[in-house]
């Protein structure tokens, strides 16, 4: 029998070595019990986003160690480009990292530099994290694992990284395209219009670049339409779903609820309403 493995085996590797979608949610604060929901709820990833979000060293850790107990993939989101942050949230046991504002291959390549052991790059070499079960079966697979298992996605946010989209998605160690519709669609000049055909046309360009170099590309989606479409296109990095949108849509509809109960009281009960959370 093959000695175990220290790495935990990564939901979007397998997905996508099955060529099937990446379900991702986003989590925008610290909830202790989302990665569990998500898990329950048949989500491989979620995408903690730590670029517009305050989150503190310990809680980063923390809630990696609770995506690792529900078995489901943690994608962060940081705006930092300092290698020792970078190779730090990995061995902390992220499964992957998504960079916003990736512009020129120059970007890319330091960032692959950054977590992506030799041949690709040179990380500092420790072993004794989470990724590496505290160095309990030792370092000798670590590297080879680190590299197979963990994920690099870069986003694709300006004009700038649009006319090095080729060489972008060429880069060593660059494993996802990933748009950023929000920011992309402004500095097109049609905000929030995913549809518009300056959009349109920098997803195809995203698609061209992901599909000549054998990596993946995705987004966000907001209805099962736009998850069809991407899909149809041959998007497998999806986020749909998020802490965030749940507690917006959720407490609209409760409190709809205790609208509709307040203004027509219950006549069966003697005009008293029970509420029963």
């Amino acid at each position: 029998m093959p000695a175990p493995t220290p790495m935990r085996p990564s939901l979007i590797r397998s997905r996508l070595s099955q060529n099937l979608p990446v379900r991702i949610a986003c989590m925008y604060y610290p909830t202790a019990m989302m990665p569990a929901h998500a898990a329950h709820a048949g989500y491989d990833a979620i995408w903690l986003d730590a670029e517009h979000n305050t989150w503190d060293r310990r809680e980063l850790q923390r809630m990696i160690a609770l995506h690792h107990l529900a078995n489901i993939d943690c994608i962060v989101r940081t705006g930092s480009r300092n290698p020792t942050d970078l190779y730090h949230l990995l061995e902390d046991g992220a499964t992957g990292l998504m960079i916003p504002l990736v512009n020129t291959p120059e970007d890319a390549a330091r960032l692959a530099q950054a977590v992506k052991f030799s041949p690709v790059g040179q990380p500092g070499l420790d072993g004794a994290g989470l990724d590496n079960n505290y160095f309990l079966q030792g370092t000798a697979a670590y590297p080879v694992d680190a590299n197979r298992e963990t994920f690099l996605i870069v986003q694709i946010e300006t004009q700038e990284a649009l006319a090095n989209i080729e060489a972008i998605a060429a880069t060593p160690g660059i494993d996802g395209l990933f748009i950023g519709p929000g920011d992309l669609s402004l500095r097109l000049g049609c905000p929030l219009d995913w549809s518009n055909p300056e959009m349109l046309a920098a997803e195809d360009a995203v698609v061209v670049a992901a599909a000549k170099n054998g990596i993946a590309w995705g987004r966000p989606a907001g209805s099962a339409d736009q998850i069809k479409h991407m899909v149809a296109k041959g998007g497998r990095l999806i986020a749909h779903g998020s802490d965030f949108g749940s507690v917006m849509v959720g407490l609209a509809a409760s409190g709809q609820t205790f609208a509709a109960a307040l203004e027509q009281p219950n006549a069966s009960s003697g005009g008293k309403a029970h509420f029963n959370p």
